[in-house]
């Protein structure tokens, strides 16, 4: 079993920076791929960004990539998603997950275990 929690969200303004990690117990992730994913209210959830286990690939959506950095410290079991320049769009609860595998990385039932998820919004 793997328990992911994720942390850093919170209110900010638009053009505001915000760093979420994400905190893997119970077993090391180091082997898996992991992603970030987020849900608006009354929307389907949706890829934000990926890391392959190596950290030499990531993907990004297109709505955030050049905003948005993914990362990963193997030594400390975590994830994290650095935001930057947000937008109100932005807005919606954050969900990190572990990949079964990369070659479906941005496909929600491509990862076997998911965190509860951190708020974030974006105040215009």
């Amino acid at each position: 079993q793997v328990q992911l929690i994720e942390s850093g969200g919170g209110l900010v303004q638009a053009g505001g920076s915000l760093r979420l990690s994400c905190a893997a117990s119970g077993r090391t992730i180091s082997g898996n791929a992991m992603g970030w994913f987020r849900q608006a209210p009354g929307k389907e959830r949706e890829f934000v960004a990926a890391i392959s286990r190596s950290t030499s690939s990531t993907r990004y959506a297109d709505s955030v990539k050049d905003r948005f950095t993914i990362s990963r410290d193997s030594a400390e079991n975590t994830v994290y998603l650095q935001m930057r320049s947000l937008k109100p769009e932005d807005t919606a609860v954050y969900y990190c997950a572990r990949a079964q595998s990369y070659a479906a990385i941005t496909y929600s039932g491509g990862y076997d275990y998911w965190g509860q998820g951190t708020q974030v919004t974006v105040s215009s």
